[in-house]
């Protein structure tokens, strides 16, 4: 079994027992599935995270989830803070990209 299979089965298991807990928590609790799916997210980005610290992919769906659940949950605004939002994004998404580009030229 190669370690990208390995990573998957890992990400699965974790989104599944957090799928299970909220539906629990939706059935007994006021708490509903409808205002914590972002908590999947938050989830499959810390799986993707755990096994590859270091994986942009992970870190952008985990500060999705997050960013969705204060929404959903704590009624945060986000209106204002949108517009700088996305460029602050593909800023740091590009500075991802060139740092990676250079670690591999080093010899």
């Amino acid at each position: 079994m190669s370690s990208r299979q390995k990573r998957h089965i890992v990400t699965g298991g974790m989104i599944l027992i957090t799928l299970g807990a909220l539906l629990i928590l939706d059935d007994t609790t006021a708490y509903r599935l409808s205002m914590s799916w972002p908590i999947l997210l938050i989830v499959i980005g810390l799986g993707t995270l755990i096994q590859q610290p270091r994986d942009i992919g992970g870190w952008i769906i985990g500060v999705v989830g997050v960013i969705f659940l204060l929404k959903e949950t704590f009624l945060v605004n986000f209106g204002a803070l949108a517009v700088y939002l996305l460029p602050l994004l593909l800023i740091l998404i590009g500075i991802n990209i060139i740092v990676k580009y250079m670690e591999r030229k080093e010899p």
